[in-house]
């Protein structure tokens, strides 16, 4: 019996194959073409003019299963931020927020020059940025939200004009206000110089170079202040109070955009479980047991902070004991009672300030700690000091180098800021052992940097 004939293939039947797969791909593409996702009309924008320069914030286009995305783009200078939130609450005490912002070498048609030619970990400027649209946000999440948060901002196109900084906290505020995610928004940001004698909001690069101020102020409903940051050159008081208003007036303008946006296109807000505040009868319970000992230890000025320290710190085990004793249902949960106590302790440290203008060492409102200062602490180095007031104590070195030991900036930061090196550097450090913790030695930290 004849074995049976291999088939045999060909560039024909290859071809055949490939062109029978391009028409199903491109009925595909016509079926999502015609669906939502391919839809024009399911991408919405809101344009408006702050400081007579066009912006404009649209959703609908990219990260479609992200709770929240928005693009906001000045010039062609295009960032998209989105917003995540975590359905299940995060154990932690606080609002366990992130901001990553990322300014790739694509977004200025640059390769990254580094060796492996791929984007690495982020830039300093990147963290610093970070930080800024953190602080604009954080503040007006719900009380007793501890969700885990991420919030994306990549900048994906830059002009080398236009601010990223500032679109990137607005296109995060209308992520945020567009998601389901708990947010007492919308916030506006502007950055504003001064110009040939006038006040200028959002600057361009050029002009920012020539202004003496350059501030950056973020802010909420009813004319309110979130955040501002920034510098001056002799800037008078009266000019900068103007500046701050003018700001406020046009962040109240992007403000009633954002809420124009949300109102037509954003998703009911989700139903979480936000972290309860302990219960007014434990609070009464704490008072009831502690107010005499802690007031007298809060007001004994022979006490300095390691020995005031200890001391309330003896206090709250012996209170947590009695506690458990009195609430036997709270034995499970006793982190609970050290939350009751150590807010019970911030009260009653707040309310004998303001009733006897004293601090608790005895010093008035407008007193001083002792400062002391030594130089040359070790001779080989270029400068060295010791700073200390009260207790706590900076350690600082200065050393001089030749101009080939400058700083280079990344390539994005020049395309952005239009700075090559620095000449000056300050690197601050805050060791685990400055508070007598332990931690991992590493990198440096964003609040490191930061400072």
């Amino acid at each position: 019996m004849a074995a049976p004939l291999k088939q045999t293939w060909t560039v024909k039947n290859h071809l055949f194959l490939m062109q029978k797969h391009l028409k199903r791909i491109g009925q595909l593409c016509h079926e999502v073409q015609k669906s939502s996702w391919g839809n024009e009309e399911s991408v919405r924008n809101v344009k408006f003019d702050v400081g007579n320069r066009p912006i404009e914030i649209s959703t609908g286009q990219f990260a479609r299963f992200a709770d929240g995305s928005a693009v906001a783009k000045q010039g062609d200078t295009s960032v998209l931020v989105t917003a995540v939130c975590k359905t299940k609450s995060s154990p932690a005490s606080f609002l366990p927020l992130t901001v990553d912002y990322r300014q790739k070498a694509a977004s200025a048609g640059r390769i990254p020059t580094n060796f492996l030619r791929r984007e690495l970990g982020a830039s300093d400027k990147e963290i610093l940025t970070s930080r800024l649209i953190d602080r604009s946000l954080r503040p007006l999440f719900p009380a007793g939200f501890n969700y885990e948060t991420q919030i994306i901002c990549n900048l994906m196109a830059v002009d080398g004009d236009h601010d990223p900084e500032v679109l990137s906290i607005n296109a995060a505020s209308a992520a945020l206000a567009l998601s389901d995610i708990p947010f007492n928004g919308p916030v506006g940001a502007v950055r504003i110089g001064y110009v040939d004698h006038e006040i200028v909001i959002n600057p361009t690069r050029r002009e920012l170079q020539r202004s003496p101020l350059n501030l950056i102020v973020s802010g909420c409903n009813d004319n309110k202040i979130v955040m501002m940051e920034g510098h001056a050159d002799n800037f008078g008081h009266d000019l900068f109070k103007e500046a701050i208003k003018t700001g406020v007036k046009e962040i109240d303008t992007i403000i009633i955009k954002l809420k124009e946006l949300r109102e037509s296109l954003g998703k009911p807000k989700r139903d979480v479980e936000y972290k309860l505040a302990p219960p007014e009868e434990i609070f009464t319970t704490i008072e009831r047991l502690t107010n005499t000992e802690l007031t007298a230890i809060l007001q004994d000025t022979s006490h300095d902070k390691f020995s005031r320290d200890n001391a309330v710190r003896d206090l709250k085990s012996s209170t947590i004991k009695q506690l458990i004793v009195l609430f036997p249902d709270k034995e499970k949960d006793k982190e609970l009672l050290y939350e009751a106590y150590d807010l019970y302790v911030k009260k009653l440290f707040r309310k004998l300030i303001l009733q006897t203008d004293k601090r608790c060492d005895g010093r008035s409102l407008t007193q001083l700690r002792p400062i002391s200062c030594d130089i040359n602490m070790f001779s080989p180095l270029h400068g060295s000091a010791l700073f200390q007031r009260g207790q706590t104590q900076v350690m600082c070195t200065v050393t001089l180098d030749s101009l080939d030991s400058a700083a280079k900036v990344d390539t994005m930061s020049q395309i952005i800021g239009g700075i090559k090196e620095k000449n000056f550097m300050l690197h601050y450090e805050f060791p685990p052992y400055a508070t007598n913790e332990i931690s991992k030695a590493g990198l440096t930290s964003r609040r490191e940097l930061g400072h």
